[in-house]
């Protein structure tokens, strides 16, 4: 087809000139409603805000684990087919460091935001909250971070004590900065 009938059928099918000046310079989407949005407002921050309800553990971490991600990062979270997810401790000043959850991440609340968006690899946001808690536990055990029988939910997994927690620079955005500085730790 040539290229202008082709813009003459979007044009018609989008609804011609007057639809498109009802929906922006394009024709095309509309304004995001409330609802919308926040069913993607999914970021957990350091100090716990964003974190749903629920609760999940080491022992069902280990399950959960062994069934959606040891394929990809090993059975005990030394990696495979992906990233290493456990061990590194003291490595970061190493010519070749390993960055692992627990020897690089900040914070236990990213380990969350990441699995709840991203993980399984195969089908990211399919596991529940209770689902993301357990595998985050699992997975902070490994890095001798939890006991075997530690229990996390919103209250529990920002008090969890990051090894690199204070490895990190605060962002230099003010906009940034002045509205979470007590999430972040100080700058060196």
């Amino acid at each position: 087809m040539r290229p202008e009938l082709l813009l003459t059928a979007l044009a018609i099918g989008l609804g011609g000139p007057a639809h498109a000046q009802s929906q922006g310079p394009f024709g095309v989407g509309r304004p995001a409603a409330p609802e919308t949005i926040a069913a993607w407002d999914i970021e957990a921050r350091p100090d716990g805000r964003g974190l749903p309800p629920g609760s999940g553990s080491v022992r069902e971490g280990a399950v959960l684990f062994a069934a959606r991600c040891a394929s990809c990062h090993g059975d005990r979270g030394q990696g495979a087919a992906a990233e290493a997810l456990a061990g590194g401790t003291g490595s970061l000043t190493d010519a070749k460091p390993l960055r692992t959850v627990g020897s690089y991440w900040p914070y236990a609340t990213t380990l969350f935001d990441y699995v709840r968006r991203a993980m399984p690899f195969d089908a990211p946001q399919s596991l529940a909250p209770d689902e993301v808690y357990a595998v985050s536990a699992y997975v902070l055990h490994l890095n001798g971070l939890l006991p075997g029988d530690a229990r996390l939910d919103a209250v529990a997994l920002p008090k969890v004590a990051m090894p690199n927690r204070d490895g990190f620079t605060a962002d230099p955005r003010p906009d940034v900065a002045a509205e979470g500085a007590a999430a972040r730790p100080p700058a060196r």
